[in-house]
């Protein structure tokens, strides 16, 4: 079965299939290195890994391509402030993006260009935009795209000329340099003294790259021309990729991409996430909350990915509850089967297995509908009662379980099977121990002290870990 996928310009659901006839060239916009990813951030970066793994578990080989912004406004204000390089102030914040991501289980990048290490390429393409009539230089250094060069501008954000200008002016408002036209965009910034030396030599003199261009010239030297799939956040499709579109086409005379995906935006209880309201997560704030990396992917993709996704600390404690259970059932399978601990890769390789988990995937194929597969991942585990398999049957269950869960990339919790002596942790323990979680994510720390008492009091050590809770029997 083949995977489809809503594309943004044509806004219709098509089949993908790759241009060369083998692999899946893809780009997606990749994170400002300049502070910590938040959730919002996150979910894009996941249902991405969850179309990529669902693409190669049908039997796609893909090329994954997503960068990172380590020269901008941002990044240079934030190096600044901190009194470090613009090399050594991105390589932490790159350093803790990447350990997020391995937290949540997300498949690398088959590569991950900087825009610092390919400003040549950007340069050069510069200078094609000029020889062709695209682009042109100011007084002060600075080189603009000329929109009104391109008749196409607009047809990915499916905005009208007034609501584009109005739009770009807004988008631009920060950019203190001489143009023609307020639609147009900087390819190239004239040098500031604010910048510092953060700087590079150009034909048009000192200066640094626009943010635009910079995917631009990094799409097209690992994927080439034309790619068959451009990514990232609803918020990105005006300006930043309709203006890739207009710089890449103008500058090869190709298209582009041939589909857009885009996620939409995280809401948190409700409301815009906002560091004013206190509501923007980052990873390490909800672990100190005692909510693990992967109740965060389970929520990040409980909902569908061109709708708004409601987050809350509670949905983090139903997604506890939802991956517990689907770790008893898996554990129950496993035993039917003989099996200890298996060989995952080998499980989702070869047949599909059952046909009771079947339908859970075909959901990930059919617009990459990740709330109808967990749906019927648990719809499947009702229907299958691993006491009346074989070993053989419960085998083919837990290929069709695992095959699911793999392009979901959900890890799943050790069981009180697996866990060994926290098997004998009484009930009224581990209640209470739920309640500490609880009461650390209301920030009670009174009551949080209060339960940890009454634990040791049942004759119980707990231990906060970086993603729950370890209990022990004491001495």
């Amino acid at each position: 079965m083949e995977m489809r996928l809503l594309d943004t310009m044509s806004r219709e659901t098509r089949a993908l299939s790759p241009r060369d006839g083998e692999t899946y060239r893809f780009y997606c916009c990749g994170p400002t290195v300049y502070g910590p990813a938040h959730i919002g951030n996150f979910r894009t970066f996941v249902l991405q890994d969850v179309f990529r793994r669902s693409l190669e578990l049908s039997g796609v080989a893909t090329h994954h391509v997503r960068n990172l912004t380590d020269v901008d406004d941002k990044t240079i204000r934030g190096a600044q402030a901190a009194g470090e390089s613009l090399n050594d102030f991105t390589a932490q914040w790159t350093d803790k993006f990447h350990a997020d991501c391995t937290a949540l289980n997300l498949l690398p990048p088959h590569d991950e260009p900087s825009a610092v290490a390919h400003v040549p390429q950007q340069v050069a393409l510069i200078e094609t935009l000029m020889e062709r009539g695209h682009a042109y230089a100011s007084d002060d250094g600075s080189v603009y795209f000329k929109v009104s060069s391109f008749e196409e501008y607009g047809r990915l954000s499916h905005l009208d000329t007034r609501e584009l200008r109005l739009g770009t002016s807004v988008a631009v408002a920060d950019d203190e340099y001489d143009k023609d036209s307020v639609a147009d965009f900087a390819l190239w910034k004239g040098r500031k003294e604010e910048d510092g030396d953060n700087f590079w030599e150009s034909p048009w003199g000192q200066g640094r790259p626009g943010w635009h261009l910079e995917c631009s010239a990094m799409c097209r030297e690992y994927l080439g021309d034309t790619v068959d799939l451009h990514s990232g956040g609803v918020d990105l499709v005006f300006p930043h990729h309709e203006n890739e579109i207009a710089q890449s086409e103008c500058a090869t005379g190709e298209r582009f991409a041939d589909h857009w995906f885009h996620i939409t935006h995280l809401l948190v209880d409700g409301g815009k996430m906002s560091k004013s309201v206190g509501n923007l997560y980052t990873l390490e704030q909800l672990a100190e909350k005692g909510h693990t990396a992967m109740q965060v992917r389970y929520v990040l993709i409980a909902g569908l990915y061109r709708q708004p996704l409601n987050f809350t600390l509670q949905s983090l404690g139903d997604a506890k509850k939802a991956l517990d259970k689907i770790a008893k059932a898996e554990a129950a399978l496993r035993e039917r089967a003989g099996i200890d601990q298996p060989d995952y890769a080998s499980l989702i390789s070869g047949d599909a297995g059952s046909d009771h988990f079947a339908p859970a995937f075909e959901a990930l194929l059919n617009d990459l509908n990740t709330p109808d597969a967990l749906g019927k991942i648990f719809t499947a585990m009702k229907a299958v009662n691993a006491a009346e398999l074989s070993a053989e049957q419960a085998t083919a269950e837990l290929r069709g379980m695992h095959r699911v869960l793999a392009a979901l990339g959900l890890e799943l919790p050790a069981t009180d099977a697996d866990a060994g002596e926290a098997s004998d942790v009484p009930d009224t323990v581990r209640a209470l121990a739920e309640k500490r979680v609880q009461a650390k994510a209301d920030k009670d720390w009174a009551a949080a002290d209060s339960l940890r008492d009454e634990i040791a009091a049942a004759g119980w050590a707990i231990k906060d870990t970086a993603d729950s809770y370890e209990l022990t029997p004491k001495a």
